[in-house]
């Protein structure tokens, strides 16, 4: 199954914490990284106060369910020190499934694709370049 991962950050080392977030996903069972889009700089969106973000798309290709997937985000999540203390606030790490496939989902912890995605040009301008970029077979 082909998915797509959001990932942003904007507390401490915003680079690093990317980097160890794609080191966990790499290193971890029935997930592939396929692609990486360019790490764009972008204004956080509602919440408190709080610094940019760094932002960038991963398409992946797994077996996990998107269940078991989302699971294995939030044990990164939780890995690299993420708290959720505030709603929309500043967080070492974010990792959402953008898109499963082709499948819809829609749990109360879990929708998919992701319900804001459109409205968030941090998500769609590197969800463009790596759709983009797919070669194409004529």
């Amino acid at each position: 199954m082909d998915v797509f991962i959001g990932v942003g950050s904007n507390l401490g080392d915003r680079l690093v914490n990317i980097q160890k977030a794609i080191d966990c996903l790499k290193a971890s069972v029935g997930i592939e990284i396929i692609k990486l889009s360019s790490i764009i700089v972008s204004d956080p969106q509602g919440g408190p106060p709080q610094d940019k973000y760094l932002n960038c798309v991963i398409k992946i290709k797994t077996y996990l369910s998107a269940r078991d997937l989302l699971n294995t985000l939030q044990t990164i999540e939780k890995k690299l020190g993420r708290k959720r203390l505030v709603e929309n606030g500043p967080r070492t790490i974010d990792l959402d499934i953008l898109l499963y496939g082709d499948d819809a989902v829609n749990e109360e912890d879990l929708v998919i694709p992701h319900p804001r995605m459109r409205q968030r040009e941090f998500v769609m301008g590197p969800l463009k370049e790596i759709l983009n970029s797919v070669e194409r077979i004529a």
